[in-house]
Protein backbone atom coordinates (compact mmCIF):
# COMPACT_ATOMS: atom_id res chain seq x y z
CA UNK A 1 0.00 0.00 0.00
CA UNK A 2 1.31 3.61 -0.92
CA UNK A 3 0.21 7.41 0.36
CA UNK A 4 0.00 7.64 -3.55
CA UNK A 5 -6.53 -12.96 -44.82
CA UNK A 6 -6.73 -12.50 -48.10
CA UNK A 7 -7.54 -14.22 -51.24
CA UNK A 8 -4.32 -14.66 -53.17
CA UNK A 9 -3.57 -12.99 -56.53
CA UNK A 10 -3.93 -14.52 -59.76
CA UNK A 11 -0.82 -15.40 -61.92
CA UNK A 12 -0.44 -13.69 -64.97
CA UNK A 13 0.52 -14.71 -68.07
CA UNK A 14 2.89 -13.71 -71.19
CA UNK A 15 0.78 -11.01 -72.94
CA UNK A 16 0.30 -7.68 -71.72
CA UNK A 17 -4.22 -8.55 -71.90
CA UNK A 18 -3.14 -11.17 -69.07
CA UNK A 19 -1.03 -8.73 -67.11
CA UNK A 20 -1.87 -9.01 -63.47
CA UNK A 21 -4.28 -5.51 -61.81
CA UNK A 22 -3.67 -4.29 -58.55
CA UNK A 23 -3.20 -7.04 -56.43
CA UNK A 24 -5.70 -7.36 -53.55
CA UNK A 25 -4.63 -6.37 -49.98
CA UNK A 26 -4.62 -8.46 -46.89
CA UNK A 27 -7.60 -8.30 -45.04
CA UNK A 28 -6.92 -7.16 -41.74
CA UNK A 29 -7.90 -8.81 -38.28
CA UNK A 30 -8.75 -5.52 -36.17
CA UNK A 31 -6.52 -2.75 -35.71
CA UNK A 32 -2.86 -2.95 -36.42
CA UNK A 33 -0.19 -0.35 -34.49
CA UNK A 34 1.26 2.53 -36.35
CA UNK A 35 5.19 3.82 -35.95
CA UNK A 36 5.24 7.39 -37.16
CA UNK A 37 8.72 7.24 -36.97
CA UNK A 38 9.14 4.17 -39.72
CA UNK A 39 5.99 4.73 -41.99
CA UNK A 40 4.85 1.58 -43.45
CA UNK A 41 3.55 3.33 -46.86
CA UNK A 42 5.27 5.31 -49.51
CA UNK A 43 4.39 8.51 -50.16
CA UNK A 44 3.22 10.07 -53.11
CA UNK A 45 6.30 11.99 -53.67
CA UNK A 46 8.41 9.01 -52.57
CA UNK A 47 6.39 6.83 -55.72
CA UNK A 48 6.67 10.13 -58.09
CA UNK A 49 10.85 9.44 -57.15
CA UNK A 50 10.62 5.75 -58.10
CA UNK A 51 8.68 6.18 -60.82
CA UNK A 52 11.34 8.46 -62.72
CA UNK A 53 14.23 6.28 -61.94
CA UNK A 54 12.03 3.03 -63.15
CA UNK A 55 11.29 4.97 -66.47
CA UNK A 56 14.70 5.96 -67.15
CA UNK A 57 15.70 2.40 -66.53
CA UNK A 58 13.37 1.12 -68.82
CA UNK A 59 13.89 3.17 -71.69
CA UNK A 60 17.87 2.23 -71.59
CA UNK A 61 16.62 -1.40 -70.97
CA UNK A 62 14.55 -1.20 -74.01
CA UNK A 63 17.71 0.01 -75.89
CA UNK A 64 19.49 -2.22 -74.79
CA UNK A 65 17.64 -5.14 -75.39
CA UNK A 66 17.44 -3.75 -78.77
CA UNK A 67 20.74 -3.42 -79.88
CA UNK A 68 22.31 -6.67 -77.85
CA UNK A 69 19.31 -8.94 -79.22
CA UNK A 70 18.75 -7.37 -82.75
CA UNK A 71 15.40 -7.68 -82.65
CA UNK A 72 13.14 -4.34 -82.10
CA UNK A 73 12.40 -4.33 -78.04
CA UNK A 74 11.05 -2.26 -76.03
CA UNK A 75 10.26 -1.79 -71.59
CA UNK A 76 7.89 0.14 -70.73
CA UNK A 77 7.18 1.23 -66.95
CA UNK A 78 3.38 0.01 -66.03
CA UNK A 79 2.98 0.77 -62.43
CA UNK A 80 4.29 0.72 -58.90
CA UNK A 81 2.60 -1.28 -56.01
CA UNK A 82 3.52 -1.66 -52.59
CA UNK A 83 2.80 -5.17 -51.83
CA UNK A 84 3.93 -7.87 -48.89
CA UNK A 85 6.24 -10.49 -49.99
CA UNK A 86 3.76 -13.68 -50.05
CA UNK A 87 1.44 -12.06 -52.07
CA UNK A 88 3.78 -10.73 -54.36
CA UNK A 89 5.48 -14.30 -55.03
CA UNK A 90 1.59 -15.61 -54.96
CA UNK A 91 0.78 -13.45 -58.11
CA UNK A 92 4.06 -15.25 -60.29
CA UNK A 93 3.28 -17.54 -62.69
CA UNK A 94 5.18 -21.11 -62.33
CA UNK A 95 7.43 -21.87 -63.48
CA UNK A 96 9.32 -18.49 -64.45
CA UNK A 97 12.88 -16.90 -63.95
CA UNK A 98 13.79 -15.06 -61.06
CA UNK A 99 16.99 -13.72 -60.65
CA UNK A 100 18.29 -12.94 -56.91
CA UNK A 101 20.30 -9.75 -56.86
CA UNK A 102 22.44 -8.00 -54.19
CA UNK A 103 22.50 -3.66 -54.50
CA UNK A 104 25.44 -2.98 -52.73
CA UNK A 105 25.89 -0.75 -50.88
CA UNK A 106 22.21 -1.12 -49.91
CA UNK A 107 21.19 -4.17 -47.91
CA UNK A 108 18.58 -6.87 -48.63
CA UNK A 109 17.88 -9.01 -52.08
CA UNK A 110 16.29 -7.65 -54.88
CA UNK A 111 14.16 -9.77 -57.00
CA UNK A 112 14.41 -9.44 -60.98
CA UNK A 113 12.11 -11.06 -62.51
CA UNK A 114 11.16 -12.67 -66.31
CA UNK A 115 8.80 -15.06 -68.06
CA UNK A 116 10.22 -18.04 -68.96
CA UNK A 117 8.96 -17.30 -72.60
CA UNK A 118 10.73 -13.90 -72.94
CA UNK A 119 13.94 -15.47 -71.68
CA UNK A 120 13.90 -18.33 -73.98
CA UNK A 121 12.74 -15.91 -77.00
CA UNK A 122 15.69 -13.55 -75.90
CA UNK A 123 18.36 -16.53 -75.93
CA UNK A 124 17.20 -17.51 -79.08
CA UNK A 125 17.83 -14.36 -80.81
CA UNK A 126 21.45 -14.14 -79.08
CA UNK A 127 22.25 -17.25 -81.05
CA UNK A 128 20.82 -15.88 -84.22
CA UNK A 129 17.25 -17.74 -84.14
CA UNK A 130 14.06 -16.17 -85.34
CA UNK A 131 12.49 -16.77 -81.57
CA UNK A 132 8.89 -17.55 -82.41
CA UNK A 133 7.40 -19.98 -79.50
CA UNK A 134 9.66 -21.71 -77.30
CA UNK A 135 9.20 -25.12 -75.28
CA UNK A 136 9.26 -24.24 -71.24
CA UNK A 137 11.78 -25.76 -70.14
CA UNK A 138 15.20 -25.19 -67.65
CA UNK A 139 17.94 -23.40 -69.41
CA UNK A 140 21.07 -25.62 -70.40
CA UNK A 141 24.46 -25.39 -69.40
CA UNK A 142 25.29 -23.25 -72.53
CA UNK A 143 21.71 -21.29 -72.57
CA UNK A 144 22.70 -20.07 -68.20
CA UNK A 145 25.78 -17.76 -68.76
CA UNK A 146 23.60 -16.00 -72.14
CA UNK A 147 21.36 -15.52 -69.36
CA UNK A 148 23.53 -14.27 -66.74
CA UNK A 149 25.31 -12.12 -69.19
CA UNK A 150 22.01 -10.78 -70.11
CA UNK A 151 21.13 -9.62 -66.90
CA UNK A 152 24.38 -8.16 -65.98
CA UNK A 153 23.98 -5.69 -68.35
CA UNK A 154 20.45 -4.93 -67.56
CA UNK A 155 21.96 -4.49 -63.84
CA UNK A 156 24.06 -2.05 -65.19
CA UNK A 157 21.60 0.16 -66.73
CA UNK A 158 19.61 -0.14 -63.39
CA UNK A 159 22.33 1.18 -62.02
CA UNK A 160 22.11 4.03 -64.45
CA UNK A 161 18.75 4.76 -63.72
CA UNK A 162 19.26 5.50 -59.71
CA UNK A 163 22.29 6.57 -60.07
CA UNK A 164 20.71 10.38 -59.23
CA UNK A 165 19.51 8.45 -55.67
CA UNK A 166 22.40 6.13 -55.02
CA UNK A 167 25.32 4.63 -56.56
CA UNK A 168 24.10 1.31 -56.84
CA UNK A 169 26.57 -1.92 -57.29
CA UNK A 170 23.74 -4.25 -58.66
CA UNK A 171 25.68 -8.20 -58.60
CA UNK A 172 23.47 -11.15 -59.68
CA UNK A 173 23.65 -13.65 -57.08
CA UNK A 174 21.82 -17.02 -58.06
CA UNK A 175 18.92 -17.30 -60.98
CA UNK A 176 15.19 -19.72 -59.89
CA UNK A 177 12.56 -21.11 -61.69
CA UNK A 178 10.05 -21.67 -59.13
CA UNK A 179 9.83 -18.40 -56.69
CA UNK A 180 7.42 -20.55 -54.45
CA UNK A 181 10.50 -21.97 -53.48
CA UNK A 182 12.51 -18.81 -52.74
CA UNK A 183 13.24 -17.41 -49.01
CA UNK A 184 14.99 -14.24 -50.41
CA UNK A 185 12.40 -12.60 -47.73
CA UNK A 186 9.59 -13.05 -44.71
CA UNK A 187 6.25 -13.57 -46.17
CA UNK A 188 4.48 -10.65 -44.39
CA UNK A 189 7.90 -8.00 -45.32
CA UNK A 190 6.76 -5.01 -47.45
CA UNK A 191 8.12 -4.72 -50.73
CA UNK A 192 7.83 -2.47 -53.46
CA UNK A 193 7.21 -3.94 -56.97
CA UNK A 194 7.46 -1.86 -60.07
CA UNK A 195 5.79 -3.98 -63.24
CA UNK A 196 6.91 -3.79 -66.75
CA UNK A 197 5.61 -4.29 -70.20
CA UNK A 198 8.33 -6.23 -72.13
CA UNK A 199 8.27 -6.93 -75.92
CA UNK A 200 10.81 -8.49 -77.52
CA UNK A 201 10.47 -8.94 -81.01
CA UNK A 202 6.45 -10.65 -81.28
CA UNK A 203 7.22 -12.14 -77.79
CA UNK A 204 5.09 -9.72 -74.77
CA UNK A 205 5.32 -10.49 -70.98
CA UNK A 206 4.98 -8.40 -67.99
CA UNK A 207 8.27 -8.41 -66.04
CA UNK A 208 9.18 -7.32 -62.55
CA UNK A 209 11.50 -5.74 -60.21
CA UNK A 210 11.25 -6.64 -56.53
CA UNK A 211 12.81 -4.40 -53.88
CA UNK A 212 11.95 -4.83 -50.08
CA UNK A 213 10.79 -1.65 -48.55
CA UNK A 214 12.68 -1.28 -45.99
CA UNK A 215 15.81 -0.56 -48.42
CA UNK A 216 14.33 1.53 -50.44
CA UNK A 217 13.18 4.04 -47.88
CA UNK A 218 16.09 5.34 -46.33
CA UNK A 219 16.94 6.37 -49.95
CA UNK A 220 14.00 7.76 -50.86
CA UNK A 221 13.76 9.99 -47.50
CA UNK A 222 17.43 11.55 -47.73
CA UNK A 223 16.77 12.35 -51.59
CA UNK A 224 13.59 13.90 -49.88
CA UNK A 225 15.49 15.87 -47.35
CA UNK A 226 17.86 16.88 -49.94
CA UNK A 227 15.29 18.00 -52.61
CA UNK A 228 13.59 20.66 -49.77
CA UNK A 229 14.05 24.13 -50.36
CA UNK A 230 15.20 26.68 -48.08
CA UNK A 231 11.38 27.42 -47.48
CA UNK A 232 10.31 23.95 -46.96
CA UNK A 233 13.06 23.59 -44.91
CA UNK A 234 12.34 26.68 -42.72
CA UNK A 235 9.06 25.72 -42.20
CA UNK A 236 9.91 22.05 -40.86
CA UNK A 237 12.37 23.53 -38.81
CA UNK A 238 9.72 25.39 -37.26
CA UNK A 239 7.11 22.72 -36.78
CA UNK A 240 9.57 20.93 -34.91
CA UNK A 241 10.28 23.39 -32.69
CA UNK A 242 6.98 24.32 -31.84
CA UNK A 243 6.58 20.50 -31.84
CA UNK A 244 9.26 20.28 -29.01
CA UNK A 245 8.11 23.49 -27.35
CA UNK A 246 4.47 22.07 -26.83
CA UNK A 247 5.72 18.78 -25.37
CA UNK A 248 8.55 20.56 -23.12
CA UNK A 249 5.44 22.68 -21.76
CA UNK A 250 2.68 19.85 -21.44
CA UNK A 251 1.47 19.33 -17.42
CA UNK A 252 2.33 15.84 -16.26
CA UNK A 253 1.13 14.44 -12.49
CA UNK A 254 3.94 14.15 -10.74
CA UNK A 255 3.85 12.01 -7.23
CA UNK A 256 6.14 11.86 -4.33
CA UNK A 257 5.31 8.50 -2.34
CA UNK A 258 7.47 6.11 0.60
CA UNK A 259 8.60 2.78 -0.46
CA UNK A 260 5.28 0.17 -0.68
CA UNK A 261 4.36 -2.27 2.20
CA UNK A 262 2.46 -5.15 2.14
CA UNK A 263 -0.71 -5.57 4.09
CA UNK A 264 -3.37 -8.87 5.10
CA UNK A 265 -6.71 -8.54 3.91
CA UNK A 266 -8.32 -8.19 6.91
CA UNK A 267 -6.18 -5.90 8.44
CA UNK A 268 -6.93 -3.70 5.37
CA UNK A 269 -10.67 -3.89 5.74
CA UNK A 270 -10.33 -3.46 9.53
CA UNK A 271 -8.87 0.18 9.42
CA UNK A 272 -10.82 3.14 11.04
CA UNK A 273 -9.97 6.51 10.74
CA UNK A 274 -7.19 7.25 13.45
CA UNK A 275 -5.52 4.53 12.84
CA UNK A 276 -2.00 4.48 12.44
CA UNK A 277 -0.32 2.08 9.88
CA UNK A 278 3.50 1.76 10.36
CA UNK A 279 5.16 2.51 6.98
CA UNK A 280 8.48 1.20 7.71
CA UNK A 281 10.41 3.47 5.61
CA UNK A 282 13.73 4.22 6.94
CA UNK A 283 14.45 8.24 7.84
CA UNK A 284 17.85 8.34 5.98
CA UNK A 285 16.00 6.64 2.98
CA UNK A 286 14.76 9.40 0.75
CA UNK A 287 11.14 9.24 -1.00
CA UNK A 288 10.35 7.90 -4.52
CA UNK A 289 9.54 10.74 -7.56
CA UNK A 290 7.48 9.27 -9.83
CA UNK A 291 5.48 9.77 -12.90
CA UNK A 292 3.17 7.08 -14.43
CA UNK A 293 4.47 5.07 -12.12
CA UNK A 294 8.05 4.97 -13.26
CA UNK A 295 10.87 6.19 -10.73
CA UNK A 296 12.27 9.20 -12.55
CA UNK A 297 14.02 11.02 -8.96
CA UNK A 298 14.40 10.97 -5.50
CA UNK A 299 13.95 13.47 -2.59
CA UNK A 300 13.20 14.57 1.09
CA UNK A 301 10.19 15.77 2.35
CA UNK A 302 9.76 19.55 3.72
CA UNK A 303 8.16 22.31 3.44
CA UNK A 304 8.26 25.82 2.03
CA UNK A 305 6.06 28.78 4.27
CA UNK A 306 2.43 26.82 4.56
CA UNK A 307 3.11 24.64 1.84
CA UNK A 308 4.25 21.24 1.66
CA UNK A 309 7.38 20.48 -0.49
CA UNK A 310 10.92 17.91 -1.21
CA UNK A 311 13.84 18.18 -2.26
CA UNK A 312 15.04 16.45 -5.17
CA UNK A 313 18.66 14.55 -3.54
CA UNK A 314 20.61 12.05 -5.61
CA UNK A 315 19.10 8.71 -5.55
CA UNK A 316 20.77 5.99 -2.77
CA UNK A 317 22.94 4.23 -5.56
CA UNK A 318 24.63 7.49 -6.20
CA UNK A 319 25.23 8.47 -2.86
CA UNK A 320 26.95 5.00 -2.20
CA UNK A 321 29.28 5.81 -4.99
CA UNK A 322 30.26 8.74 -3.76
CA UNK A 323 30.80 7.34 -0.42
CA UNK A 324 33.01 4.83 -2.15
CA UNK A 325 35.33 7.51 -3.67
CA UNK A 326 35.94 8.86 -0.54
Amino acid sequence: MTNSASAPATGRGSAPATARGKMSRRGSGGPAPYDFRRPIKLSREHVRTLQIAFETYARSCGTLLTTRLRVVSSVALTSIEQLNYDEYVASLANPTVVALVSLDPLPGTVLMEMSSAAVMTAIDHMLGGPGGPQPERPLTEVEMPLLRGLQERMLGELRYGFETLVDLQPKLREIEYNAQFLRAHQPGDAVVVALFEMKIGTEECVASICVPFNTILPVLEKQETIELTAAERLTRDTAHRNLSTGLSAAPIDVAVRFHPIRMRTDDIVDLRPGDVVPLGHPISMPLDVTVNETVFAHAVPGNQGARLACLVVPSPQEQSKEVGRL
